[in-house]
C-alpha cells in the first residue's frame, strides 16, 4: 500500500511510522489474501491485520470480523485495542466480547443488536455456531483472525478453531482468514493448516527484537538442591532484584508453584502485601482482573503468573520477567520474555531462576537455541477422532446437517483433508447409535436423520452437549468459596477429597482453612496460621521440547571436552564433575546407562535427554521387554532428562539385552501392549472419552462429583 499513512491510521498508530511487516500486511490485506503474519512480540502484529482492514472493509450493516483468542484473559486486552483502532479512524464500530466470562444477558443482546466486531475464543465461536440464526449472524462477516496461532497449532483445540474457521468459510465464502503468530519453527506447515486451499499469503517480519537473557545463580551449587525442588531457595535473590525492578512477570511453570512463590514473596520481609498479586487459570475471573488492571496502572511491583499470561496481553510498563525454573522449550521463554518491553524496537528482558542445579544446564541450553534461533515447530494433529464425534453432533444441533455438505466441509480442513467415507460414516455411526459398542445405551443415541438432516432432537441431550464443547480437559474441579460469600476460583476434586475439617491450605495468594464441601462447593474461611498444603493440579508437568533436549545434549557434549560456555555452565563444574567422578557425561550420539544396587532393591537408569513425555512411553516399553522371561515386576519413574526402572528383586540385564529391548522389531505391538499396562492408556481414553461426548460432567455450577 503506497503513499502517505491516512490520518486515522497514523493516529492508531499513535504517530509511529508502520514497520514493513505492517505495510505488507495491508497492502495482502488490500488486494483480497488470507494468510499468516508471523513477527516477534510487541512489533504490532494486531495493528498490523486490524488496520489493514479497516482500511479496506466494505460498508455494510452486521458483523464484520471476528477476532479468536486462545485465552480470555487476552480478548479484553484485544477487544479494548481493536476499539481503540475503529475510533481513531472515526468509523462508530462497536467491539464486544463473547467468552465465558460474557453474562448470557449481553449474549443473547448480541443476537438482537448485532456488534461489528466480536472478539471470542474457539469455544464461544464453535457455540455461537450451533445457534438457529448462526447463518445469518454470520452472513457479513469479512475478516476472521486468528491470534497466536502457535498456541493453538498443533493440539485438539486447534483443531476445533479449523473446524469452526471452516464452518465460516461456508457461511461466508468470501471471508479473508488471517493468523498471527510470534515464536513458531514450522511457518509454511503452519500457513497450510490455518488456510488450506492454498490461498494464503506468508509474511514474516524482519524485525529483529532485542532479547536480553541472563540468569540468577545460586551462591553455593555444592548446596543447591541438584533435583525437583520448586526453587524456594532463591527466593531472596528475586526478591533482591524486585527491589530494583518497577514491575515484573514472574512467570511459573505450575499452579502450585506460583502460589508458593506468591506467598514466599508477601512474606519476604517487605511490605508487599497490595504490591504482589497472582494470576493463573484456576483463579476466579475477577481476581485475575485485578491482576491484569493493578499491573497496566502501574500499581503492582509484580504478578506471579503461569502461562495464563504467556500470550499477547499488552502490559507495556512491565520492566522485566523472571522465568522461574527451566523454561522447558526455546520458543516459551521467547514468548514470556517479550511479555517485556512490549513494543516495537523496545528490549525484552529475562531473568532465568534455576529451582535445582540440574537446570542451570537447561539455562545454558536455551540460551544456544535463542543464539540459534532454533525455535520449536508446532506438529499438526490428523483426524483426531474424539474431535470429529464432537463436532457431529454440535452440527447437528440447530438446524442440524446434511450429511454431504458437513463431509464436503470436513474435507476443506487440513486435520480432516484425507477422511475417508467409511471412517466418516463410522464417526456418524457412533453418534447416532452409539457405535457397536453402545448401540444397547438410548443415551448415546444423540442425533437422529429427519427429512434430509441430521439433528439432536432431544433438548436435554442437546443441553448437555453444549456444556461439554470443547477439547480443554482437566480433573473435575470444584469451586471454591469463601463462608462471608465470595468465589475465589477452582481446585480439583482429588484434592478437596483429601482434606479434613481445619486443614490449612494456600489458594488465590490467601492462606485458608478448610470447612466442609457443601453442593460440590469447598467452603472456607480465612487462616491466621502462616502453614498450610497447597493444591495440586493435573496439567502442570510441562514437557522438555525436543529442540532444548537437543541442545542440553550439545551443552553436556562441550563440557565433556572441557568447554564451558556461559556463567550457568561454570556454575554447574560441581555438578558436572562429580557425574564424571561417580560415572560418565555421554557424548550427543551416546545413551547413558546405570546400574544401582541398594537395600530397596536394583535401579536401572537410562539418561535419553528427549523429555518427560518421550521417557513416560519409553519407559512402559523397556519394561514390557525387559520383564519378559523374568519373574520381575518394575517401578516406573521419569523426568525430562532420564528414567528409572526398579524392581525390589534383583536382574540382570547385560548389554547385548539392553541394546536388543530398543530394537524396531515388532514395535508396534509391544507398544500397544506397554500401553495396555500401563496407567497412560487409562488417562488419555479418560481424556478421549471427555471430548467425544461419553462422560458428562455436569452444567457449570453444578459439577457433579467424579
Amino acid at each position: 500500500m503506497s503513499g502517505s499513512v491516512p490520518q486515522g491510521v497514523a493516529a492508531a498508530l499513535g504517530g509511529a511510522a508502520p514497520l514493513e511487516h505492517q505495510l505488507e500486511t495491508w497492502q495482502a490485506i488490500s488486494e483480497g489474501w488470507s494468510g499468516l503474519l508471523h513477527s516477534p512480540t510487541g512489533t504490532g502484529k494486531t495493528l498490523a491485520v486490524w488496520l489493514g482492514f479497516l482500511q479496506s472493509h466494505r460498508a455494510a450493516p452486521g458483523l464484520k470480523a471476528v477476532w479468536v483468542t486462545p485465552l480470555r484473559s487476552l480478548a479484553a486486552d484485544t477487544a479494548s485495542s481493536l476499539q481503540a483502532a475503529c475510533d481513531a479512524m472515526e468509523l462508530g464500530w462497536r467491539v464486544e466480547l463473547r467468552t465465558g466470562d460474557v453474562p448470557s444477558s449481553a449474549r443473547q443482546k448480541q443476537l438482537k443488536d448485532t456488534p461489528d466486531v466480536l472478539v471470542t475464543t474457539p469455544e464461544s465461536l464453535t457455540l455461537l455456531q450451533t445457534l438457529l440464526a448462526a447463518r445469518e449472524f454470520f452472513s457479513s462477516v469479512q475478516l476472521a483472525v486468528v491470534d497466536e496461532w502457535h498456541e493453538l497449532l498443533g493440539s485438539k483445540r486447534g483443531v476445533q478453531t479449523e473446524l469452526a474457521v471452516a464452518r465460516l468459510r461456508r457461511l461466508q465464502p468470501e471471508v479473508r482468514v488471517w493468523g498471527l503468530s510470534a515464536t513458531l519453527g514450522n511457518l509454511p506447515e503452519a500457513l497450510e493448516v490455518l488456510v488450506p486451499d492454498g490461498s494464503g499469503r506468508l509474511i514474516a517480519g524482519r524485525s529483529r527484537k532485542e532479547i536480553v537473557v541472563d540468569s540468577l545463580l545460586p551462591e553455593v551449587v555444592e548446596r543447591f538442591p541438584w533435583a525437583g525442588h520448586m526453587g524456594d531457595r532463591m527466593i531472596p535473590q528475586v526478591a533482591k532484584e524486585l527491589d530494583e525492578t518497577e514491575s515484573a512477570l514472574i512467570f511459573c511453570n505450575t499452579r502450585a508453584q506460583a502460589e508458593i512463590w506468591h506467598q514466599a514473596l508477601v512474606q519476604s520481609g517487605r511490605d508487599w502485601a497490595d504490591r504482589i498479586a497472582l494470576h493463573h487459570g484456576s483463579l476466579d475471573a475477577e481476581v485475575r482482573e485485578r491482576a491484569e488492571q493493578g499491573l497496566k496502572r502501574g500499581e503492582l511491583r509484580a504478578v506471579v503468573c503461569t502461562s495464563s499470561l504467556d500470550l499477547g496481553v499488552d502490559f507495556s510498563p512491565v520492566e522485566r520477567v523472571f522465568q522461574i525454573g527451566s523454561p522447558k522449550g526455546i520458543a516459551r521463554l521467547l514468548q514470556r520474555a517479550g511479555r517485556s518491553g512490549h513494543r516495537p524496537g523496545a528490549a525484552s528482558r529475562v531473568t532465568c531462576v534455576p529451582t535445582h542445579a540440574w537446570e542451570l544446564i537447561d539455562i545454558a541450553a536455551v540460551r544456544l537455541g535463542i543464539e540459534r534461533r532454533s525455535v520449536e515447530g508446532r506438529a499438526p494433529i490428523r483426524e483426531p477422532f474424539d474431535v470429529l464425534v464432537q463436532h457431529l453432533a454440535t452440527s447437528a444441533l440447530g438446524r442440524g446437517f446434511v450429511e454431504d455438505e458437513l463431509f464436503a466441509e470436513l474435507r476443506s480442513t487440513w486435520s480432516f483433508r484425507d477422511l475417508s467415507p467409511a471412517r466418516f460414516d463410522w464417526a456418524l455411526d457412533f453418534v447416532s447409535r452409539g457405535g457397536d459398542t453402545l448401540r444397547a445405551y438410548p443415551e448415546f443415541r444423540k442425533v437422529a436423520h429427519k427429512e434430509g438432516r441430521w439433528i439432536m432432537p432431544d433438548p436435554e441431550t442437546a443441553r448437555r452437549h453444549r456444556a461439554g464443547i470443547g477439547t480443554i480437559v482437566a480433573d473435575l474441579a470444584m469451586d471454591v468459596r469463601l463462608m462471608s460469600g465470595g468465589r475465589l476460583g477452582s481446585v480439583e476434586e482429588s484434592f478437596v477429597s483429601r482434606l479434613k475439617r481445619g486443614d490449612r491450605f494456600t489458594f488465590a495468594g490467601r492462606l485458608l482453612e478448610f470447612v466442609m464441601v457443601k453442593e460440590q462447593v469447598c467452603l472456607v474461611k480465612p487462616s491466621k496460621k502462616a502453614t498450610g498444603l497447597v493444591p495440586r493440579w493435573g496439567g502442570g508437568r510441562l514437557p522438555l521440547s525436543s529442540n532444548l533436549a537437543e541442545m542440553v545434549r550439545e551443552r553436556l557434549d562441550q563440557a565433556r571436552e572441557g568447554e564451558l560456555i556461559g556463567p550457568e555452565m561454570e556454575a554447574a563444574v560441581p555438578l558436572l564433575r562429580a557425574q564424571m567422578e561417580r560415572s560418565a557425561l555421554p557424548a550427543a550420539d551416546e545413551l547413558l546407562v546405570e546400574l544401582l544396587d541398594d537395600d530397596e532393591g536394583r535401579h536401572l537408569f537410562l539418561y535419553p535427554m528427549e523429555g518427560r513425555l518421550v521417557h513416560e512411553g519409553l519407559a512402559a516399553l523397556l519394561a514390557v521387554r525387559l520383564s519378559r522371561g523374568r519373574k520381575v515386576s518394575f517401578s516406573l519413574a521419569c523426568n525430562d532428562h532420564g528414567l528409572e526402572l526398579f524392581s525390589a528383586g534383583r536382574f540382570d540385564v547385560e548389554a547385548d539385552e539392553l541394546q536388543e529391548a530398543f530394537s524396531v522389531h515388532h514395535l508396534v505391538e509391544d507398544i500397544w501392549q506397554s500401553l495396555n499396562e500401563s496407567e497412560m492408556s487409562k488417562r488419555r481414553f479418560r481424556e478421549i472419552a471427555r471430548v467425544a461426548g461419553l462422560i458428562f460432567v455436569g452444567f457449570p455450577g453444578q459439577k457433579r462429583s467424579g
